[in-house]
């Protein structure tokens, strides 16, 4: 079959492209700006559009399916081509849909947490010998792409994202799925562009259990207050099931799952992917997997990229990156970070570069978030907010808005390079977050030195 991709520089839409391909269709693409690493990872299978930009003449009568990405507009001159030819267009959360109708779909949403548990649902599967299609919002240990698609499988593992599927469909793309076992992890105001209220943005997860398949079942975290009144208003053919936070102890900077009087060490930690573990442990139970070989798979998991990544590490300092940028991933990864290396002063630095954290209105929900850390750094960048068209913040409005005057604002990137490479960090645990890249700083430089 032949299917092109508008906008096949996307995260999700690169890999999606290139499990196709690998599947022996014939796929194509454009975008007008492709980043790394999709850019690589496209010119290595022979998928690289020739010419950025758009390009109409792609759009022939013989495509299967056109695959719409986010990035794209409701003006795009492909896309307006292939809707005169009336050619079946898709959002990548429909095509994976219409790809795995015939499965059973696991489906796990939530604020925060979400690409982790999928993760290891997805390594869990994989050290079992079980066959799945899966897409998940990182690159994960021991899979080459982040979409993958087969004949064979029966089963299917999908994060769901609540962010809109494409500019022709505003659903969000978790509510496309239609789950038989799904997941929430917790529930916290996040894209505000979209959702401009909590209880708007509260009503896409209530719409999301409404979307489970007849007498699936709904694995949730039992502690949180907000999923706990969608719980009470379940189909009844429905089957709840609550998790909390899995027993685990930190000895010398390891942590020990506990299970059947055994302390089996596990290479993540923090207090949130315990309870992580908690929730991909009973959506394994569901799908057939049972507990020996999940706690001894889980073992070897070493986590997804972004995702309390280590980057570099010594005896006396350490590196990591994550891609906590909400304020309840902010809140718990610095918590987590400071459990797990109590003798190590942290070091917290955050990127301000979504819509919503990048907005006045929603800078709030912030406060407190950084207090377990001993220094704090905040940076933006003034150019992507004149993009995203909100209006200037200032220093000031950020130490407000997060209630500590002892963090330290920067706008500039240079200014924050000099910060971070010309001070000693002997001492310190070092912690980088962002859903963007810091300005495309080198952080080996920084590792180099340390």
């Amino acid at each position: 079959m032949k299917f092109h991709f508008i906008a096949i520089g996307g995260a999700a839409m690169h890999n999606i492209a290139i499990a196709l391909h690998n599947q022996g269709h014939e796929v194509t693409g454009s975008d007008d700006e492709i980043f790394e690493p999709s850019r690589s990872r496209l010119a290595a299978h022979g998928l690289l559009p020739e010419n950025p930009g758009w390009h109409p003449g792609k759009i022939t009568q013989n495509i299967n399916a056109v695959i719409l990405g986010m990035h794209a507009r409701i003006d795009n001159p492909e896309l307006l081509k292939a809707q005169q030819l009336k050619l079946k267009i898709y959002s990548f959360p429909e095509f994976l849909y219409e790809q795995t109708k015939h499965k059973k779909r696991i489906v796990i949403g939530g604020s925060h947490g979400k690409t982790t548990i999928t993760s290891m649902i997805m390594h869990v599967l994989k050290n079992c010998g079980v066959k799945f299609d899966y897409m998940v919002g990182s690159q994960v240990q021991g899979f080459d792409t982040m979409a993958g698609i087969s004949e064979e499988s029966e089963l299917a593992v999908f994060e769901g994202d609540e962010y809109l599927a494409s500019p022709v469909d505003t659903r969000p793309k978790f509510h496309l799925y239609k789950p038989h076992i799904a997941v929430i992890s917790g529930i916290a105001w996040d894209h505000i562009n979209v959702f401009p209220t909590f209880g708007n943005y509260c009503l896409q997860f209530k719409t999301f259990t409404e979307k489970i398949e007849q007498n699936g079942s709904l694995i949730y975290f039992s502690e949180d207050e907000n999923i706990a009144k969608i719980v009470d208003q379940l189909r009844p053919d429905i089957l709840a099931i609550p998790y909390s936070t899995h027993a685990f102890i930190t000895k010398e900077g390891k942590t020990y799952l506990k299970y059947k009087k055994k302390n089996i060490q596990i290479a993540v930690f923090g207090k949130h992917n315990m309870q992580n573990i908690s929730a991909a442990f009973k959506v394994c139970l569901q799908a057939g997997i049972g507990e020996d070989d999940f706690f001894k798979a889980i073992s070897s998991f070493r986590g997804a990229n972004k995702r309390l990544q280590l980057l570099a590490e010594k005896e006396n300092c350490a590196v990591f990156l994550d891609f906590a940028h909400s304020p309840s991933k902010l809140k718990a990864t610095i918590e987590a970070v400071k459990s797990q290396f109590p003798a190590r002063k942290l070091l917290a630095c955050m990127e301000l570069h979504t819509f919503s954290s990048l907005t006045e209105k929603f800078l709030d929900e912030y406060k407190n978030t950084m207090q377990q850390a001993d220094e704090k750094v905040i940076y933006y960048n003034p150019v992507t907010i004149e993009h995203k068209g909100l209006s200037k913040l200032t220093h000031e409005k950020i130490k407000n808005a997060f209630g500590d005057s002892a963090i330290r604002v920067f706008s500039e990137d240079n200014l924050l390079k000099e910060f971070l490479f010309n001070n000693n960090w002997t001492g310190y645990t070092i912690l980088l977050m962002s859903s963007g890249n810091f300005s495309n700083i080198d952080f080996r430089e920084l590792i180099n030195k340390l």
